[in-house]
């Protein structure tokens, strides 16, 4: 089965925003989680460091196809909390994502429309401090060229702006390199062409890179 392209936060950071309304203080806490497990850990750091809180209400999103998801209200009133946070997760387009929502109460009621605001405004104040990432999924082709060949392939690697993920220099020197699949065979043509076929070379299967979003 091919890899799918998605998007998610980038690295173990946690990334935080505040945002106070009515003297309520709401402060969002975004990590990158990949299992139900990883997600319920960290929760329960957050609950311990904000113990004193009114309320941490949470989302996650699960799975290259974000087809497992997640939401708590941890108090408030059903919909208005974690459903808000859920939906601009989804809103966004990230998974392997998750978003909590700490909130001091002010003593100042919302009202359902204020919270359900709130939620999703310290959400996506949340995601806009994170460090978005597309993981693209990439062809790994392993070509071996003689160093007489040397220049003109790492010229040809410059021009075409491809990946390299590795370099072995020994009696020959072998490149591993990253393509997008649908370009896979357009490079391998390229190499027989530069080389006049005197390369050899295995595709080792697809796997992922890390584009940063900017």
């Amino acid at each position: 089965m091919s890899l799918i392209k998605y998007k998610t936060i980038g690295g173990n950071e946690v990334y935080e925003a505040e945002y106070t309304i009515q003297k309520s203080r709401f402060i969002s806490h975004v990590r990158h989680v990949e299992t139900e497990d990883e997600a319920k850990t960290f929760l329960l750091q957050i609950k311990k460091k904000y113990f004193d809180a009114t309320h941490n209400c949470s989302a996650w999103v699960i799975g290259v196809l974000g087809d497992k998801q997640k939401s708590n209200d941890d108090g408030e009133p059903g919909g208005t909390a974690g459903n808000p946070i859920l939906e601009t997760i989804k809103k966004n387009g990230l998974t392997n994502t998750m978003v909590i929502v700490t909130r001091y109460f002010g003593g100042i009621k919302l009202g359902a429309g204020g919270l359900i605001r709130a939620y999703s405004h310290s959400a996506a104040l949340g995601l806009s401090s994170s460090q978005i990432v597309t993981m693209m999924p990439m062809q790994r082709i392993k070509f071996t060229v003689n160093y007489n060949l040397l220049n003109i392939v790492e010229n040809w690697i410059r021009q075409k702006k491809i990946h390299i993920d590795n370099t072995e220099y020994a009696d020959n020197v072998t490149f591993t390199i990253l393509v997008e699949p649908n370009e896979s065979d357009e490079r391998l043509t390229d190499l027989t062409n530069l080389t006049a076929a005197n390369f050899s070379y295995e595709v080792e299967g697809e796997s992922y890179m890390t584009v940063k979003d900017y």
